[in-house]
């Protein structure tokens, strides 16, 4: 008997040990040395001690309990960490929860709304860790709450805003790094001044806006659309202004963080894969930075270059303007004359910068515009809520900032211009509204007789179809006689892809998809099949082909052969079975599978490839499209470039051309190449010292983003290298296995090939020679697309314009 009743006693401790606890009251406590915790009654937050990162400080913070990756949301003391496990938490009788170290010492603590009778702090199914009067769980027994404070995360139900009865204003901020949870450089706030609006700040300074509420959406932001797994609502009234979400299904884990970077995203939990994936990323191009165009500067990322003066602006100072350093923006064609004036609507628009703008929620359109046209200094107008036929006003008093155009979504803008611009505007709207119906009518004239044309074609063409058949079969009989390469039928081609199935494509390029095929020899094959509006015809296509065929070397991928029967145009290379090099070298998983030794040896095979294209093939030849995903990889790891869709051919002394017609790839293209369509062997190596830097960081050109600066990769290479920290560029990965005077002069060769002045950079031969020498090595100058200024005003720092540029063509 007494036996038994140790063991219901034993029972009752295990039952009792493993009930989780969500509150402590007076004279119950937290403790850091016995791993104390609280759990939310729902099982997925819990409250406890922690160590950050590589970090052995001590922290009281709030994760998912269950989510293997621990994400912590909140952090108490981010400012105060404890050293040692000696941490406690506790509630004093006055409701205030209070951090020590088991002593006197203080390292964190909460306050109270009023003194309470009963008080209880406890971790709610939210993630909330609230401190209450009373055990009814109701909002007016809430006496303070970590929602109120957050860390660098909003959860669902959190508000990001200002209460404007208190004063009391709630925003994110960033951790300054993995391991220290301290506030960071960046914070996500909602902008209160003027017409409330949603940024991201660095320090003091604007980094991100994402514009004015509409009553739609942000004006920034037209892809924050409805979805399936959040909603979201903007309250803006007399009381308060806040932004907030909550999850449609409880079951799904979303969180929306301001990482270390800068950037805004949300994050949602895939419990399959056990990864967090990011759902949603906003500042996602350069038009998102912060009035990189300058004042009445417009930004379009399907421009070129980016940014263009509003209509009846002109670059302030044109000289920066040409250099794409737009920070002077621009400045008024005519001055304005108040009375005199009138006003341009522009539709499309992210609303300018709103944070000194004037509103009213009542009025109409038409009573904004009087208004405006009443005060000589207003100089533009829109509605503030743009649901049905639209309400309100917005009236904006100083030079317009950070203006950009959308494709789609977006908003009217109706911007103040002197009488006699308008004027002008709308006669040139006129010479171009009679051109357009000269040319409906001659087109109307045209197609009549198109049509009547195509009548008797069609009828003289039933004549004449066998005759057709027999000559078209002639001439692609004809088109592959004249091509000295091994000519594959169509059909033998189909079937070797399956039909070109979509489980057989490989990828896409800008002439068309590429397939994986076998030939009933078990011989494997990649099909690249040229599209109708590749703009290749069959002169181009045979002489591509061409080319390639007399291109014979190990680090040049293959051309087995190709066909031409009707509209199809296909080319045959010998297959890569370990795909593109982009497929390692961005992939943070993939990365760990190139070792040192394996890094140098692509670099040292690209470098001979282009050595033969430039100087030792029986043609020269510049690629123009060099990059990462064009270098493919044998079963052995051999690189091998390919795509010589925008190859040019060199005869003669012909050392330098130029085009109309720029083609490339974003963060690849030369300075000269991109801003005067000159191009020349030294525009390939400027794209070969962005590859090899890339080689080298596991990180892209384009899309670069450090949190101590605003520098494309190049920029941020070069600074380390006059900081004397070069080795600070390499990928992590091959800190501790790497030969180190080989990686040093990889970014030597890298920052000499990127060197802004083509006459400046080595050639190709030359640079294989430094590869594989100990030979000393010129130092190098600036890069090019690097200077000195910052779009975003901010001192002693700097930003590439690479990718800027690159936007100028299509990429492929």
């Amino acid at each position: 008997m007494v036996a038994m009743v140790l063991v219901c006693i034993y029972l009752l401790c295990l039952l009792r040990g493993s009930t989780a606890e969500n509150t402590i009251t007076p004279g119950h406590s937290i403790k850091d040395s016995k791993a104390d915790a609280l759990i939310s009654a729902n099982g997925i937050f819990q409250l406890g001690f922690f160590s950050p990162g590589n970090s052995i400080k001590r922290y009281l913070g709030i994760w998912y309990k269950d989510i293997p990756i621990r994400t912590v949301v909140w952090v108490a003391n981010r400012e105060t960490p404890i050293s040692g496990t000696s941490g406690v938490l506790s509630i004093t009788s006055q409701g205030i929860l209070q951090l020590t170290n088991g002593t006197d010492s203080i390292f964190w603590s909460s306050n109270t709304s009023r003194p309470p009778l009963n008080p209880v702090a406890q971790l709610l199914e939210a993630g909330n860790l609230v401190v209450r009067d009373g055990d009814e769980n109701r909002e007016e027994n809430i006496l303070w709450q970590s929602f109120d404070h957050p860390s660098d995360t909003l959860l669902p139900g959190m508000k990001l805003g200002k209460n404007f009865i208190t004063g009391k204003e709630t925003f994110l901020s960033s951790w300054k790094s993995a391991d220290d949870p301290a506030p960071g450089d960046f914070s996500l706030w909602i902008d209160s001044r003027g017409y409330p609006q949603l940024v991201i700040m660095k320090g003091p300074k604007f980094l991100y806006r994402d514009g004015s509420w509409n009553g739609i959406q942000f004006t920034g932001a037209p892809q924050l659309k409805k979805n399936d797994i959040y909603s979201f609502e903007f309250i803006f009234n007399e009381k308060e202004v806040h932004y907030t979400y909550e999850l449609y299904n409880n079951s799904v884990v979303s969180r929306l963080a301001v990482n270390q970077s800068g950037l805004l995203q949300r994050y949602v939990w895939v419990d399959p894969t056990k990864t967090w994936i990011v759902y949603l990323s906003l500042m996602t191009d350069y038009c998102d930075i912060y009035a990189l165009c300058g004042a009445y500067g417009s930004c379009n990322i399907q421009g070129s270059p980016v940014c263009e003066c509003l209509e009846g602006f002109v670059p302030k100072s044109p000289k920066n303007w040409g250099l794409l350093d737009w920070a002077d923006g621009c400045v008024r064609r005519t001055e304005l004359n108040c009375s005199q004036d009138g006003f341009r609507k522009l539709s499309g628009m992210k609303l300018p910068d709103t944070s000194s703008s004037w509103f009213n929620g009542t009025m109409s359109l038409k009573e904004c515009r009087e208004m405006c046209l009443k005060n000589c200094s207003c100089t533009a107008y829109a509605n503030s809520d743009i649901k049905g036929s639209g309400t309100g006003c917005l009236l904006w008093f100083n030079e317009l900032m950070d203006v950009r155009v959308f494709n789609e979504g977006g908003q009217e803008l109706y911007i103040r211009m002197a009488a006699s611009e308008l004027d002008q505007i709308g006669k040139q709207r006129h010479t171009d509204g009679k051109k357009l119906r000269i040319i409906e009518i001659s087109s109307i004239v045209v197609i009549g007789s198109l049509i009547t044309g195509a009548l008797f074609f069609i009828w003289k063409k039933k004549h004449q179809i066998q005759v057709s058949t027999e000559i078209e079969e002639r001439k692609d009989e004809d088109a592959n006689n004249d091509i000295e390469l091994p000519k594959y039928d169509f059909d033998t081609i189909a079937i070797a892809t399956d039909n070109f199935s979509s489980k057989n494509k490989l990828g896409e390029g800008g002439f068309g998809p590429v397939y994986k095929g076998t030939l009933r020899d078990g011989q494997d094959i990649a099909v690249k099949r040229l599209s109708g509006n590749s703009g290749q015809g069959l002169t181009e296509f045979k002489n591509e082909v061409s080319l390639i065929a007399r291109l014979q070397h190990r680090n040049l991928v293959k051309l087995l052969g190709c066909c031409i029967q009707g509209d199809e145009r296909l080319l045959i290379y010998e297959y890569m079975p370990n795909k593109s090099l982009d497929y390692f070298i961005f992939d943070r998983n993939s990365i760990t599978m190139l070792n040192w030794h394996m890094r140098f040896h692509i670099i040292c095979g690209i470098a001979r490839g282009l050595l033969y294209l430039h100087q030792d093939s029986r043609l020269r030849i510049i690629h123009r499209d060099l990059k990462a995903s064009n270098v493919l990889l044998d079963k052995a790891m051999n690189p091998k470039i390919s795509d010589f869709g925008m190859a040019k051919t060199f005869g003669g002394d012909q050392s330098v051309a130029n085009t109309n017609r720029v083609v490339g790839t974003y963060g690849y293209m030369s300075p000269e190449y991109a801003i005067d369509g000159l191009f020349s062997a030294k525009s390939d190596v400027f794209s070969f010292g962005v590859l090899l830097l890339e080689i080298l960081c596991g990180k892209r050109n384009r899309g670069f983003h450090h949190s101590d600066h605003y520098l494309n990769l190049l920029g941020h290479a070069w600074r380390l290298w006059m900081n004397e920290r070069p080795l600070d560029l390499i990928d992590e990965f091959l800190l501790n296995n790497c030969a180190v005077s080989e990686v040093l002069r990889c970014i030597h060769v890298g920052l000499l090939c990127v060197q802004q002045l083509p006459e400046d950079r080595p050639n190709m031969a030359s640079v294989v020679l430094m590869l594989g020498s100990d030979n000393s090595l010129p130092q190098p100058k600036q890069p090019g697309f690097y200077t000195e200024r910052n779009p975003l005003g901010i001192e002693s720092s700097s930003y590439s314009v690479n990718e800027i540029t690159s936007t100028l063509v299509k990429a492929r």
